[in-house]
């Protein structure tokens, strides 16, 4: 019985969105509803990353004039004083603590 448990790709984003915008909870807005952004970084145009590799933002964060696709990930970054790879990074941190 013990052994690996697999998560799909849609139960680990689920898990994602349920932590709620990572941005918001820096910016001590608190749990705040999230969508699920795929990291940019490092794939090629038209391409999108795995599923593991997704960070929780809220739609202003997410989409909105302050968010990673409304600024731009350079700016975004710059802003929020964090890299998209160390919020992927934090974000599976926090889902595997979840377990």
């Amino acid at each position: 019985m013990g052994g690996d448990v697999r998560v799909t790709g849609s139960e680990y984003m689920g898990k994602v969105a349920a932590l709620g915008c990572c941005i918001c909870r820096r910016l001590g807005y608190g749990p705040t509803p999230a969508q699920v952004h795929h990291r940019r970084t490092g794939t090629g145009a038209g391409r999108r990353a795995s599923d593991r590799d997704t960070i929780p933002l809220c739609p202003e964060h997410h989409t909105g004039l302050a968010g990673i696709h409304g600024m731009g990930r350079r700016a975004f970054e710059a802003a929020y004083g964090v890299t998209e790879l160390d919020l992927v990074e934090e974000t599976r941190r926090a889902v595997e603590g979840a377990r």
